[in-house]
């Protein structure tokens, strides 16, 4: 079994219809989808605010890279383009963590570095996460951290700017919430 926790985020375009297709393209896989955050972009490039959502999901025949391919191939089918770093973008699939028979993934690979080497820093990902894995942990600098103490380090700003919005993705009676 591989089992990725997967940050989605859209800032053009139909942005919710972009996350929408995330969650639809996963289907069955879907374990546990958080609710829907609206959030300031990061990283310092003008552009409007983002909608952000955190997705775990099952599949057995997946592995990390196999992850990223999938993430990769909903972006380009959202006519994701890649000309700014943390610039606007129709979508965004990051994995943040992959687990294959239980044992987490680490990798160095530049193509593929997990868990993801930002994630510790940005509320956009740890506040949903937290909303559907309250007792996750992430590992930061060889030791695990529990994501509640991580949001508890960031900026109250930052962690403020991570608002939860009315919007659905799909229909949040068949999705696990714990």
């Amino acid at each position: 079994m591989s089992r990725a926790v997967l940050s989605i985020g859209s800032n053009l375009g139909d942005r919710l219809a972009h996350l929408r297709g995330v969650v639809d393209a996963l289907g069955e896989r879907v374990v546990a989808v958080s609710p829907v955050y609206t959030t300031a972009p990061w990283g310092g490039v003008e552009q409007d605010d983002f909608l952000n959502a955190v997705v775990v999901a099952d599949d057995p025949a997946l592995d990390g890279y196999g992850w990223l391919r999938f993430g990769q191939a909903l972006e380009q089918a959202a006519h994701r383009v890649r000309e700014v770093r943390w610039g606007a973008r129709t979508l965004d699939v990051d994995v943040i963590t992959c687990a294959v028979d239980g044992a987490e993934i680490a990798s160095a690979d530049p193509e593929l570095l997990l868990p993801h080497p930002q994630a510790h820093r940005r509320a956009f990902v740890l506040v949903p996460w937290r909303d559907v894995e309250p007792e996750a942990s992430l590992p930061v600098d060889g030791a695990r951290r529990p994501l509640t103490e991580l949001l508890a380090e960031l900026p109250a700003g930052e962690v403020a700017g991570v608002r939860r919005t009315d919007l659905s993705l799909g229909d949040e009676s068949v999705r696990s919430w714990n």
